[in-house]
C-alpha cells in the first residue's frame, strides 16, 4: 500500500517528536516502506547544525541510525529554504512531489491559545489540505 514514506523532522526537537518518529517506523515495517526524513533549514545557524551541510549530514546519520536500530529502509534530504517560518509547507510540499512519496507522517502540537486566535497556523492541517497523497498527522 505505502511504499515510501516522508517524514519532517526537525532534529533539534525530536524529543517532541518521538510518537510521530515511531508511528512512522510501525508503518513502514508493516509495508516494508522507506522512511524519508526531510528537514527545511535556512543558511544562518540553527539550534541543530551550524548550516545546511551540517545538518545533512546530522540528517543522514539519524537517517542511518534509525534504519540500523529498526531494520527499516531510510533516507534523508535537506532542503533549503530563504524563511522557514514563510515556506515551510511550500518545501514540503515541493518535496513530497521530488521524493515521489505516498505518504506523509508528521508531528503536530497540541492545539492552543495561538490557534484559538489564529496567531499560529498548522503545517499539518496545509499539508493536508494542499497534498494529493495521504498525511497521518500525529499528536
Amino acid at each position: 500500500m505505502y511504499s515510501k514514506i516522508l517524514v519532517p523532522v526537525d532534529l533539534a526537537h525530536t524529543d517532541k517528536m518521538v510518537k510521530a518518529l515511531n508511528t512512522s517506523i510501525d508503518i513502514a515495517k508493516h509495508y516494508n516502506a522507506t522512511l524519508c526524513y526531510v528537514s527545511v533549514t535556512n543558511s544562518t545557524p540553527g539550534a541543530a547544525a551550524h548550516n545546511p551541510k551540517e545538518l545533512a549530514e546530522k540528517l543522514s546519520v539519524f537517517a542511518e541510525e534509525q534504519g540500523k536500530s529498526h531494520g527499516i529502509d531510510t533516507d534523508s534530504m535537506v532542503i533549503e529554504s530563504a524563511d522557514t517560518a514563510v515556506e515551510l509547507d511550500d518545501k514540503l510540499l515541493e518535496a513530497i512531489k521530488t521524493t515521489g512519496t505516498d505518504l506523509v507522517v508528521m508531528a503536530s502540537h497540541p492545539p492552543g491559545i495561538g490557534d484559538r486566535l489564529h496567531i499560529l497556523h498548522s503545517n499539518g492541517a496545509n499539508i493536508v489540505k494542499h497534498s494529493d497523497i495521504s498525511v497521518f498527522v500525529v499528536r
